[in-house]
């Protein structure tokens, strides 16, 4: 199979599809990688590094795409990327098409490209095998991200995260218990900070309490609206970590709730990339990372791991190898019905939506316009 590997073109995505260890597996077993000019650059990876895996170096992202019968990314492909793309190829990567534009979803249909959604990857269990090593890097950032917005010389109101003694530390809310909220969680409390974590899953938060609490500074609540809406007033950061797998986010933090918070309190809405928890949410940067609305300090970054993309890469890798050796060694349907976690991550295949969740994100849409 003829594999592409192009450089991610979205602002500030510094991490690869593939690494040089993945390409050298795949090139071993006698399939071709194409591999962008550069792609690796951000995660520390030369095309020297490529060429030793076995990889062929091409210089324009048509044709490491346009030779590809699986395109290997990390990101939703660009309006360009997708007219690069071969017909009837394998798009893998963080889709989020619940929240894309229609035109895009039909171009991909058009061209009918089988588009494969990492995120929505999901085991018999529930679990999400690909999207979980990366929203547990999410989580584990959270805290020092926030520690930092907390700082005067950043618009916040001083607040040292652990306290010191005599003087009490912050008050942080999350909610949504998941990976990422719980990876947060501990990374907190691993700081000495006053954490409420909120789910409506009482499994979830018992769970929380067992390992982390209570006496060490958690306290869990079931995340009714009203309960939703006593907290944030009080919190010096509220971190929205809601997931329905592959549909957009649910809003659960209103804009009157966060007018009701305390000024220069900071939202950190790590959903953003399936639309957003909190009403006032909008995508931000890494280099243009917050705005001010109700006198609240927003983080809204949708790829945050790509800024530690060494990291995130081989973590992503590490899951995504399974799904892309299958795919490369026996074929689309052959990978489908021997793996029904892959065939669930499959929003697109020959010129339809397969995918119930992007159908009705789409249906919605056009009601709506």
């Amino acid at each position: 199979m003829d594999i592409g590997i192009p450089r991610e073109r979205r602002v500030d995505e510094y991490r690869v599809g593939l690494t040089p260890a993945g390409v050298e597996l795949l090139t071993a077993a006698g399939h071709t990688c194409y591999v962008e000019t550069d792609a690796g650059r951000g995660t520390g990876f030369t095309d020297v590094d490529y060429e030793r895996a076995g990889a062929r170096i091409v210089y324009s992202p048509q044709e490491a795409c346009g030779r590809a019968d699986l395109v290997v990314k990390v990101e939703r492909p660009t309006a360009e990327e997708v007219e690069w793309f071969r017909d009837g190829c394998i798009a893998m990567g963080f889709l989020h098409l619940a929240v894309a534009q229609p035109k895009r979803i039909e171009r991909l249909l058009s061209k009918r490209v089988t588009a494969i959604a990492y995120e929505t990857i999901q085991n018999d269990d529930g679990s999400l095998p690909v999207l979980a090593p990366l929203s547990q890097a999410a989580g584990r950032m959270i805290p020092q991200i926030a520690a930092t917005l907390l700082q005067n010389d950043n618009g916040g109101k001083g607040i040292l995260v652990g306290g010191v003694p005599g003087v009490p530390p912050a008050e942080i809310v999350i909610i949504g218990a998941g990976t990422s909220g719980r990876a947060a969680a501990q990374a907190f409390l691993g700081m000495g900070a006053s954490v409420y974590v909120l789910d409506h899953d009482l499994e979830r938060l018992r769970n929380l309490e067992e390992t982390y609490g209570p006496g060490r500074g958690l306290v869990t609540i079931v995340s009714h609206s009203f309960n939703v809406r006593k907290v944030v007033k009080f919190a010096d950061v509220v971190v929205g970590a809601v997931l329905d797998p592959g549909a957009r986010a649910p809003i659960v933090v209103t804009k009157d709730m966060v007018a009701s918070m305390k000024p220069r309190a900071i939202v950190m809405d790590i959903s953003i990339d399936q639309g957003g928890c909190v009403e006032t949410s909008r995508p931000t940067s890494h280099h243009n990372p917050t705005f001010v609305e109700e006198n609240i300090i927003h983080y809204c970054v949708p790829n945050m791991t790509s800024v530690v993309a060494r990291t995130a890469t081989h973590a992503l890798n590490n899951v995504a190898w399974p799904y892309i050796k299958e795919i490369a060694m026996n074929g689309l349907e052959a990978a489908m019905a021997h793996l029904p976690a892959l065939r669930r991550g499959v929003a697109t295949h020959n010129g339809k939506v397969v995918s119930e969740v992007v159908a009705a994100s789409l249906a919605s849409k056009e009601v709506n316009q």
